[in-house]
């Protein structure tokens, strides 16, 4: 029994830059944090039968994994070389289609849990770039680098991409003292909306690729967004992370007019009235999480007016681990 976990993330800045159509072109940057929300895959051999039984939403019990339906644990397999004698589950903390990449910490955990199966654990960097393979170029989904290596590193984590693809990864060098202002600061709530990246991420990677003027423009302000608010948290100012995350979260809605909808611009709007300095959906957009930055003297009546909006608070706290073996027994 073999029992492995992944974390889920927020991004603070960047999002969008680490698509190939991008970064290929013109290199990307992310900060994002990993936190104790978590995509857990408990693996199981099989002792005397000879079929393979994948467990999500749904079960599949097939002969060959190529007949299994969900296209990460298939491609996880065909890709390992495993091909009988195994139950897989799957359970997560929050809801899938919710804008905290998901998809990618289920695949980073599932790879970790095969590798220790056949007993060859990888580095976090290895593990982070072949679960970015098996999603986008087996499976076929369009997907940045980024949920794949937070998923394997965890923390407060840079990603410096450049056009060859290859990620330098390194920690957010704050105090101690910033990174308790951050994280209780920054306020998320459920929209109770769900969605697929998958159109929003689609097009954007065309139209990058098109060179459309108001998609590339908009990612080029992202990434220069994302390294001021590298630096103000260096500073010790995190005050001005919500500042910029605000003018973020307007250049991100210039590339899609699915990234937002008029609900969920009333409730951003409703949180700016109550005190928060910005905000933003987390992930692609069209639903899921919305986060706000929002000072202490103001969070109760952000709080307040978010509840009373039907909104459900998520209280998290950073992860320091990244993806990690459970159990192996």
């Amino acid at each position: 029994m073999i029992t492995t976990r992944a974390p889920l993330r927020i991004p603070l800045g960047g999002g969008g830059t680490d698509l190939p159509s991008y970064y290929r072109e013109h290199g990307g940057f992310i900060l994002s944090a990993g936190i104790d929300k978590y995509v857990f895959i408990q693996l199981n051999t099989l002792k005397v039968e000879p079929f393979i039984r994948v467990k999500y939403s749904q079960t599949e019990r097939v002969d060959d994994p190529s007949q299994i339906q969900h296209p990460l644990l298939r491609e996880s397999l065909l890709h390992t070389g495993i091909d009988s004698g195994l139950e897989i589950g799957a359970m997560a903390d929050v809801p899938g289609r919710t804008g905290l990449g998901s998809s990618g910490s289920f695949t980073v955990a599932l790879l970790a849990a095969l590798r220790e199966h056949q007993r060859l654990p990888m580095p976090r960097q290895q593990l982070a770039e072949e679960a970015f393979y098996v999603e986008t170029v087996r499976a076929g989904q369009p997907a940045g680098k980024h949920d794949h290596y937070l998923g394997a590193f965890g923390g407060l984590t840079c990603l410096e991409i450049d056009t060859a693809g290859d990620v330098t990864v390194s920690a957010l060098d704050i105090s101690l003292h910033t990174l308790d202002e951050l994280r209780n600061s920054m306020v998320v709530f459920f929209t109770g909306m769900v969605r697929e990246s998958f159109d929003i991420l689609s097009q954007q990677e065309a139209d990058t690729a098109a060179g459309e003027p108001d998609v590339v423009d908009s990612l080029h302000q992202v990434k220069e967004l994302g390294l001021q608010i590298r630096s103000a948290l260096q500073e010790g100012n995190p005050d001005r992370f919500g500042e910029l995350l605000h003018v973020h979260w307007e250049a991100k809605k210039r590339r899609s007019t699915k990234v937002s909808n008029p609900k969920i611009d009333a409730y951003y709007e409703t949180g700016r009235r109550q005190g928060a300095l910005g905000g933003k959906l987390l992930g692609a957009g069209g639903g899921g999480f919305l986060m706000f930055y929002c000072p202490a003297e103001f969070r109760g009546q952000l709080r307040e007016a978010m509840t009373s909006e039907g909104l459900q608070e998520m209280s998290f706290q950073f992860d320091t681990d990244g993806a990690k073996v459970l159990m192996n027994a």
